[in-house]
C-alpha cells in the first residue's frame, strides 16, 4: 500500500449459531501459527463444543481441517494469514435461542491497543449490537470489560511466546447466562488470568 493511501475496507461476514436444547458451548482458539499444541485436539474432543472460533493467525490452513474434525469452525484472517484470502477480517455472530438472539459477538484478530479496546473495533461492535468482542494476536489470555464491551482473548495454542501459557477459551451460553473461561491446553485444567494479563 502506498504511503498516505487509505487502508482497504475490512471484509465482514455474518453468522447465526442456534442453541441446542437451550445451551451452546463454543471453544475459542487463536494464534496457532501452523503448530497447534499436540494436546489441543484431545482437549477439544473432551470439551465437545458445538462450534469452534479461530481468532486468527492460523498459519498453515491444514489447522482448519483438524479443528473441523471436532466441530464446525468459524475463523477470521490474522496478520500472518496472507494465504487465507477467502477468510473475513471480522465476523458478526448472533447466538440465537428459540425465539430471540441471546448474545451478539464480534470476532476479529486485533481488537486491543495496549490496554484499551481499539476505537474502530468498538465502533464495529456497537454498530452490530455486539456486547462481546473475541480476539487474538497478543497471545495474552484475558477477559475484561472496557467502555461497555466485554473483550475475550483465548490466548494462544501455538508455539509458546516468552512465559505465556498455552491456553484456549470457552464461551458457554445457557439458562444461567453467558460464561467465559480459559483451559490450560497442556493439563486440561481451568486457567485463571492474573491481574497482569487483563486489559
Amino acid at each position: 500500500m502506498k504511503p498516505g493511501a487509505a487502508a482497504p475496507p475490512l471484509v465482514q461476514s455474518d453468522e447465526t449459531f442456534a442453541l441446542v436444547d437451550g445451551a451452546l458451548r463454543i471453544a475459542v482458539v487463536a494464534d496457532t501459527h501452523s503448530s497447534p499444541h499436540p494436546e489441543l485436539a484431545r482437549r477439544l474432543v473432551e470439551l465437545a463444543p458445538q462450534r469452534i472460533l479461530h481468532a486468527g493467525d492460523i498459519g498453515d490452513l491444514a489447522v482448519m481441517a483438524s479443528l473441523s474434525a471436532v466441530a464446525p469452525v468459524t475463523a477470521v484472517r490474522g496478520n500472518i494469514d496472507a494465504r487465507a484470502s477467502d477468510l473475513p477480517d471480522v465476523v458478526n455472530i448472533a447466538l440465537r435461542g428459540k425465539e430471540v438472539v441471546l448474545l451478539r459477538l464480534l470476532l476479529t484478530h486485533i481488537a486491543v491497543d495496549r490496554t484499551r479496546i481499539r476505537a474502530d473495533v468498538g465502533r464495529l461492535a456497537r454498530a452490530s449490537g455486539a456486547g462481546l468482542v473475541v480476539c487474538g494476536h497478543s497471545h495474552v489470555p484475558f477477559a475484561a470489560h472496557d467502555r461497555g464491551l466485554t473483550v475475550f482473548n483465548p490466548g494462544s495454542v501455538g508455539p509458546r511466546r516468552f512465559h505465556l501459557p498455552i491456553v484456549f477459551g470457552v464461551i458457554e451460553v445457557g439458562a444461567a447466562g453467558v460464561s467465559l473461561r480459559h483451559v490450560d491446553c497442556e493439563t486440561g485444567a481451568a486457567w485463571t488470568p492474573s491481574s497482569a494479563s487483563r486489559v
